[in-house]
């Protein structure tokens, strides 16, 4: 087999069965998300068509600012996403989340482009888009599940870290244990996915270049290549990301913050 099997307008309609299965499931159940199920349909299908369009132009172009410019777009969009989807953290860092995503993405994708695969030129976006958008899809989730969990661990270690404040410790002394839970809450997904990959699932890079004619043996390097780098991205962003926002649970005196003592009651 070689090139990619094209899909026709009625194939991709044909693929809505699917979905509409899902709906029908989801209304008899009463589960409450068919609405939902419709509208995240309805985006998928026009952001990736729109997608699809601005790359063909992106690819054509090949320029190092233009390239650099949607890097910032995604990381902007993906720490909007990140502060949606996380519960129980006042004042949401988004500075701080967009700081963490776009040094995990740069110093790890980087590497990628221009010590691993070599591409010419290194700022390619046909290379350099999909790489980084892999890598930033799972820093997000990383980064919000790593910014819930500190909050979560600091509520149920309130009385510890108090009775810490009040011996000395700085709020680093007294937090670390919570920043390590809360990376290690962040890196788990990525770890389990490790775990069972090329077991149980192929991944989507892998499966995309096996349908598209490549030889599976170099379809499987990619891959590995892209995991190693989503898990090192998933970790400086987690660590960056909490490393930061841990001194947000202190005031200026180095003292435990009203609104934290209050919501773990």
């Amino acid at each position: 087999m070689s090139g990619v099997i094209p899909i026709s307008n009625g194939q991709l309609v044909l693929s809505t069965i699917l979905l509409v299965l899902a709906g029908v499931l989801a209304a008899s159940l009463r589960l409450g998300i068919v609405k939902s199920l419709a509208v995240s349909a309805i985006r998928t299908f026009f952001q990736l068509y729109i997608m699809g369009f601005i790359l063909s132009v992106l690819f054509a172009q090949k320029n190092l600012f233009l390239t650099a410019a949607v890097i910032v777009i995604m990381t902007a969009i993906a720490t909007q996403a990140a502060t949606r989807r996380t519960k129980g953290v006042p004042q949401y860092p988004r500075a701080l989340a967009f700081l963490a995503l776009l040094l995990s993405t740069l110093i790890t994708g980087l590497m990628v482009v221009t010590l691993i695969i070599r591409a010419e030129p290194w700022y390619s976006p046909r290379i350099v888009i999909p790489i980084f958008g892999m890598i930033l899809g799972n820093s997000m989730n990383a980064v919000a599940i790593s910014l819930e969990r500190l909050y979560a661990s600091a509520r149920d270690k309130i009385n510890e870290l108090e009775v810490l404040i009040a011996c000395g410790a700085t709020p680093w002394e007294a937090v670390r244990g919570c920043v390590c839970d809360a990376v290690r809450a962040g890196m788990t997904p990525t770890i389990n996915s490790m775990m069972v990959i090329g077991l149980v699932s192929l991944p989507g890079m892998m499966t995309g270049q096996i349908l598209g004619g490549a030889d599976p043996r170099e379809a499987v390097r990619y891959q590995i290549v892209i995991m190693y780098v989503i898990a090192a991205a998933v970790t400086m962003g987690s660590f960056i990301l909490v490393g930061l926002a841990y001194k947000r649970l202190f005031d200026k005196e180095g003292a435990l913050l009203l609104n934290l003592k209050f919501s773990a009651k």
